[in-house]
Order: C-alpha cells, then sequence, then structure tokens
C-alpha cells in the first residue's frame, strides 16, 4: 500500500498530466461522455425513488410500533426517549449494510480490497453489474435518498447537520453516477471503509441511553458504550483517514490512469470523492475535541459534542395556536370548577380601585375647587382656583 507522500505525489502529478492533456475539456466533453458512457434506465431511477419512500415508511413504522414502546419498556429517561429511535434505526441500517459489504469483499471472489487498482482492471463502458452489487447499491442508494429527506424533517438538528446533509448528497450523487459509469467495485470499498464507523457509533450512542434506566445505573451498558466510543475514534481514523485515501484516492487519482488512460469524468469522481475527505476530517476535529475534553477532565459522561446544549439550543417562537405555551386544561379549569376566589378578588380590588379614580376624576371635572386636609382633624378646608380659603367644608358632589 502506497504512502501518503506517495498519494499526494502521484496522484496530483497524475491530475496535472490528465488536466493538460485535455485538449477540448468543458462543457461539450461531458455532454459526449454521458451520452457514450453512462448507463442508467429510467426503471432504475424509478425503483431507487421507490426505495427512499419505504425506507421512509418503514421508519415510522418502526419508530411507532417497535423503538417507542421498547424505550417506554425500559423507562429510559425522556430525553434519552427523545434520541433512542433515531440511534437505533441508523444502527440496524448500518450493521446490516456493512456485513453485507464485509461478505462482497471478503466472502466471495472480488479481491477489491487486497488489490484496489483490479477496481480498473477489464473496464468497459455499459458493462454488467453483478447482481449482488447491484442490490448493494439499491440498498444504498435509496436509504441515502432517504436520508436527505430525515436529516430536514426526522433527524435531531446538531451542529454539523448542514455538513451532514452536504454528505448525504455527496454519497448520493457518487452511488448514482458510479453505477450509470460502471464505477462500481469503487463503491463497494468505498461503502465499505465508511460504514463501519457509523455502525460503531450509534452502537454508543444506544448504550449511553440505556445505561442510565429504570432510575438505576447499568455498569454493563457504561462499559459497552466506553468501548464503543474507543472502538470508534480508532476506526474512524483507521478506515477513513488511512485506508479510504491510500486505497481508494490513489487508485481513483493514479491507477485508474494506468489502466483506462481516457477514462470518463476523472476530475468529476476525484474532486467527489476529495471532498468526502474533507468532511471526514471535519467530523474527525469533533473526535479529537472531544477526546481533549476527557483527557483535562472538562468531561466525565460519553455525550454527542455536536448536540446543542439546552441553554445553546434556540428556544421557539411562542405561537398563538400553540398549545404548549398554554396552561394545562385541568388547570384552566380548576379555577371555574372552585369559584376562583383568589382571582374574583382581585377582581373585585381592580373593579372598586377603578370606580375611585374614576369618581375623583368627575368630581375634579365638576368643581374647580378640591379639598386639602386640616390637621388632625379630618375636616377638609375648601380652597379656590386662586389659592384662598373659601371658608367652611368643601361637600363635593
Amino acid at each position: 500500500m502506497p504512502s501518503y507522500a506517495q498519494l499526494v505525489q502521484r496522484g496530483w502529478g497524475s491530475a496535472l498530466a490528465a488536466a493538460r492533456g485535455c485538449a477540448d475539456c468543458g462543457w461539450g466533453l461531458a455532454r459526449r461522455g454521458l451520452a457514450e458512457h453512462a448507463h442508467l434506465a429510467p426503471p432504475e431511477l424509478l425503483l431507487l425513488a421507490l426505495g427512499a419512500l419505504g425506507w421512509s415508511v418503514l421508519r415510522s413504522a418502526a419508530t411507532s410500533r417497535l423503538f417507542r414502546p421498547l424505550a417506554k419498556r425500559c423507562r429510559l429517561q425522556p430525553r434519552d426517549a427523545a434520541k433512542m429511535p433515531e440511534s437505533a434505526w441508523k444502527f440496524l441500517f448500518y450493521l446490516g449494510a456493512w456485513s453485507y459489504s464485509t461478505y462482497l469483499l471478503f466472502g466471495t471472489d472480488y479481491p477489491f480490497f487486497h488489490d484496489p487498482p483490479s477496481v480498473f482492471y477489464d473496464w468497459k463502458t455499459g458493462m454488467a453489474v453483478p447482481r449482488d452489487i447491484a442490490v448493494a447499491y439499491l440498498l444504498q442508494g435509496s436509504f441515502y435518498g432517504h436520508s436527505i429527506y430525515a436529516t430536514l424533517y426526522l433527524d435531531a438538528w446538531r451542529k454539523d447537520s448542514v455538513v451532514m446533509l452536504v454528505h448525504h448528497v455527496v454519497t448520493l450523487v457518487l452511488i448514482v453516477s458510479s453505477y450509470a459509469f460502471r464505477y462500481h467495485k469503487v463503491g463497494i470499498l468505498v461503502l465499505f471503509l465508511h460504514d463501519i464507523s457509523d455502525v460503531q457509533l450509534e452502537f454508543t450512542k444506544l448504550n449511553v441511553y440505556f445505561k442510565s434506566r429504570g432510575g438505576a445505573h447499568h455498569r454493563l451498558h457504561a462499559l459497552a458504550a466506553d468501548l464503543g466510543c474507543l472502538s470508534f475514534c480508532l476506526s474512524w481514523f483507521w478506515f477513513r483517514l488511512y485506508w479510504f485515501p491510500l486505497k481508494v484516492l490513489y487508485a481513483t487519482s493514479y491507477c485508474s490512469l494506468r489502466s483506462v488512460p481516457d477514462i470518463p469524468f476523472y476530475f468529476f469522481f476525484n474532486v467527489l470523492l476529495l471532498l468526502l475527505t474533507l468532511m471526514n476530517l471535519y467530523w474527525f476535529l469533533y473526535i479529537v475535541a472531544f477526546a481533549a475534553k476527557v483527557l483535562t477532565g472538562q468531561v466525565r459522561e460519553l455525550k454527542d459534542v455536536r448536540e446543542y446544549d439546552t441553554a445553546e439550543a434556540p428556544s421557539p417562537k411562542p405561537r398563538k395556536a400553540d398549545p404548549q405555551h398554554r396552561l394545562p386544561k385541568d388547570q384552566r379549569c380548576r379555577c371555574r370548577n372552585e369559584g376562583c376566589a383568589i382571582e374574583q378578588e382581585q377582581k373585585r380590588e381592580t373593579v372598586s380601585s377603578n370606580n375611585e379614580q374614576n369618581y375623583e376624576k368627575t368630581r375634579e371635572a365638576r368643581n374647580p375647587t378640591y379639598a386639602l386636609s386640616d390637621g388632625p382633624t379630618g375636616k377638609a378646608r375648601s380652597y379656590g382656583t386662586d389659592g384662598r380659603s373659601t371658608g367652611g367644608l368643601s361637600l363635593i358632589s
């Protein structure tokens, strides 16, 4: 396997040579390349869309009939019970998807993992896609189509949700285009190297949710969460930042031109794969930040550092028809049922105060004189508007 230095040197050199040798690069060449090399039938696109819809329906059913009842039965804390269905759904999918890609790479005769340059051996335009790989592509492509919708409307919004949305779009474009251009051998290797981290991430989060349930602390889940976090950090670096660039990027940027000198859409695919690498580095910064907080004692328990804290999360604006900003029905009816003694007393005091104010205003409007207290006797001496005493008691009606 090459080194990072060889990847940069040979990959960059091959890209520069391909750019200099491309005399008619542009939209015209891209249109001709699509017409000549892209093979994607409308029924396949329809099947992909139906699969995305099917994943959405299946997730809704699993959440309402399986995950939420399980969280309630296990007596998870309310905050953990709200997040558990998302992690359970992703864990089950990625576990199945990664297991299947592992079977394809190690349980069959495909040599892609041990010999990455072989992904471009005998490549031909419109070559047949093996059925077992086509099944993996259908499952993964439809799931990432569903994931775009889920990130926007179903999943909890996190600090990296925008990057996650870009990741899902890039992944879906790579899956569809690599299938159309028959780069499916590379695609299986990419999926295998990425799905393992998602399995460990969701496994760790599930154990974090289940370690404090039913008013007790469960050591087994706490230990599983700690071990899962450690394996997640190690696998992220090893699979996504070591094997992925040195196996996949080296094969696509350097070995591809040696096997197929005029390989179509060379820059398009390599740019998307490089973007995927940059996003892996971005998420690795979250992992390093979390590890630093653990080592410095700032964090004592495992948590997803991408999630907003309660103080950081923006509070929704109260709406007129939003029931959560109104008193519960039993509290609204309690005063009415019990006579509202306190409320009625406050209303009587308010009415009495208003009547007194109105009385004073009416008295001053009718008589230009006003009364001043005349010592401790309580008598009021009347004064005119010129300040002179008019004598006697003031009777103001």
